[in-house]
Formats: structure tokens, sequence, C-alpha cells
């Protein structure tokens, strides 16, 4: 039997001070009538939780550790403008800042965000110089949204972004993005709307905008825009979608983008609030879906990259079973073929057929409208 790989982790313990407070779900409000105020829903604990379970459950023996570093600001002006990164400067000086809806800046935030950025970095870096193939930034506070102009969403700097310009500046030339977070990843999106070197797709649920910080609807129509037109993918799902949907959308839409993309870095953006139970998401999927995607990611890397794979983290704010779902992800990219870690949650039955009709009907879409698909499909006829 062929001997299992390692994923080398990096990690930075200083990303736990960031802290956004409490109040009502994220709005950091507190109405004046309810008791108990919760955490914002991106706090520690779901980090704390996903290092504790790399480290004392059943994958530990296939996890290698390695030490992060805060970004420097001429790293940032890679993906940031020097307006933005000012302004978030200038508001950690100033001891914090709303800089969106429920996206707060307090202190020992800007530290956090810069060691998510760098150990981001570093992490990639890890894998341009050949040291290791798959390789998994645990990284808080989530970067996806951030566009190169503003924050948005919990997110203040594009850690994925940054590590995708850092590989096009050392060689690579064309970077596949897969985003499995519950949302649309805007930022990325944004970042590279106008380049046909990253191909983002991005597999979210249908939540359209949410206002000023995220004025892009995550709609099939968001196709890139000049040279980028048709390497901005996004699979909008129905709520409730489950595993079944989400292997039909990967399968069906994902893996030929990828094929035929042809790219040689790939980048796993993961996001566990696509879970059941989370509680900024409405899909359904278990950890057996999260394995699966897992496997298939990881199949492609090895097809188009020699095996090589970034992972990066993002959302997921079910403190206890977002880092089961993150165990079951990394099971799959690492291709074990028996589950390490049984699922300790139900989820909910699934709506297979209605996912099927819109999956294909997004097929048919990108088929039609995306030209290095339209080709291949002329091709098969």
């Amino acid at each position: 039997m062929a001997e299992v790989e390692k994923i080398d982790v990096f990690w930075e313990e200083g990303m736990l001070k960031h802290d956004m407070g409490r109040g009502v779900f994220d709005t950091g409000e507190d109405p004046g009538f309810i008791d108990v105020l919760e955490k914002h829903p991106e706090n520690g604990d779901r980090i704390r939780n996903m290092l504790s379970i790399l480290k004392r459950g059943p994958i530990s023996p296939y996890i290698s550790w390695h030490q992060g570093r805060p970004a420097s600001i001429s790293e940032l002006l890679s993906f940031h403008s020097p307006e933005y990164i000012q302004e978030l400067e200038e508001a950690d000086k100033a001891g914090g800042k709303m800089i969106c809806s429920a996206t707060f800046l307090n202190p020992g935030s800007w530290e956090a965000a810069l060691l998510a950025a760098g150990t981001t970095l570093s992490a990639m870096k890890y894998i341009l110089d050949g040291h290791g193939n798959i390789v998994y930034a645990l990284v808080r506070p989530p970067g996806h949204h951030a566009q190169p102009t503003h924050g948005d969403g919990y997110c203040f700097l594009n850690n994925a972004g940054l590590a995708i310009q850092l590989a096009l500046g050392s060689g690579r030339t064309k970077v596949a993005v897969i985003d499995i977070d519950v949302h649309y990843g805007n930022g990325t999106a944004e970042g590279f709307y106008n380049s046909n070197e990253v191909l983002t797709i991005s597999l979210h649920m249908n939540h359209g905008s949410w206002g000023p910080s995220h004025p892009q609807s995550g709609s099939i129509d968001e196709l890139g825009e000049g040279e980028g037109l048709g390497y901005n993918i996004n699979i909008p799902l129905p709520n409730g979608t489950g595993d079944h949907g989400y292997m039909y959308a990967v399968e069906e839409l994902i893996v030929p983008a990828v094929q035929n993309f042809e790219p040689d870095m790939i980048i796993l953006i993961a996001g566990q609030d696509s879970s059941a139970f989370d509680p900024n998401g409405r899909q359904c999927l278990s950890m057996d879906g999260y394995r699966a995607i897992g496997r298939i990611v990881g199949d492609l890397a090895k097809t188009h990259c020699n095996g090589q794979l970034l992972i990066v983290q993002e959302g997921g704010y079910h403190v206890t079973y977002s880092a089961y779902c993150l165990h079951a992800t990394l099971e799959g990219v690492l291709n074990l073929q028996s589950p390490l870690l049984s699922d300790p949650l139900d989820h909910y039955p699934e709506d297979e057929e209605l996912t099927e009709k819109v999956v294909d009907s997004m097929k048919k879409y990108y088929e039609t409208n995306v030209p290095f698909l339209k080709e291949i499909t002329k091709e098969q006829n």
C-alpha cells in the first residue's frame, strides 16, 4: 500500500487575540432585553476546536506543524490598495472601528489579521519552495470577502488572494480556486475579475447581495470581465442542498471546469459553514459530504499540480461540528480509505431532484457562455 502523505499545517497563536465582542448574533448590539448576549460567531472558540481536533484527534499522526508569521505591509499591497491598508492601520491606532456591518476591528484584530495573511503566505511559499504538497493555513480572521479596496463579511485581508498573487509572482501561470464556504467568495473573485490566469469557482448558498460592502450577488451571470470573462464561475445552490446535491454540482460543474482550465496550482477555500447545523448557513452538508469534496479536490491536485494543494481556512461557526467537518475534509484530501471519525450529528433529508435541476440549468448556461467550456462542448458534439 502506498504511503499516505502528511498535511503541513501553518498556525500562529496570536490570531486568537482577535475578538469581535458580544451581542445579538453578529450585530454587536445589546438591545437591553436579552440577558445572555452571545459571542460574535467568528470567535476564537471555533478555531481552538479545529486546532485541538488536529492535534489530538485521529488525524494527528498525519499532521506536521509549522509556525506562522505576520505579513508585511508591502506584501499586502500585492492585493489591496494602499488607501485601504492605511484605513485599517489608522483604525487600529484609534482603538478600533466597525469596518462594515457585523465586522469589527477591535484591539488585537489588526495583529491577528496580519498573522492570518502572513501565515497563509508562508504556507504557499512552503509549497512553492518544494517542501510539501498538501499545506493547510489554519487562520483567522477569515479573508475571502475582503476586496482590494474594502473589508466585508468578518474579513479584513484576503488571505487566499495574497497567496494567489505570490504563486503568480513565483512562476505559476494558472491558479484554480475552489471555494466551498457557504457564502460567495466575492472578495477573491473581485481581485481577479479581469484575469484569465485565475479561475475562481465559488460553491455557495443562493444568498444574493447583502449591502454596500457586498454588492456582488454571486449569480451565474457574474462571469468576469475583459480577459477574465468566463474565469469566474458561481454555483449558487438552493438552501438545504446537502451531500448529494453538492457532489452533483462538484462533478458536473467544478471538475470539468478545472480539467479544462488545466491549472498548475489549486487552492481550496475551506469553510465549514455549509454544514447541517451552522448558524450562518442554510445548507446541509455532513462529514461525508466534506470528506467526498476533499477527496475530489485532492485528486484534481494530483492530476494537474503534482499533488500540490493549498487549503485556506474560512468560515465555519458551529463551534464543535465545524471542527469535525474540517477533520473529514482533510481525511478526504489524504484519500484515507476508511473514515477516522464518525459523524456525531444527523443531517436533514435532502431534496435531491431540485438541486440536480438547478445544476443542470447552470451547466447549460456555462457551456453556452464560457468560451473555454464552449469549445470543449462543441468538440464533444
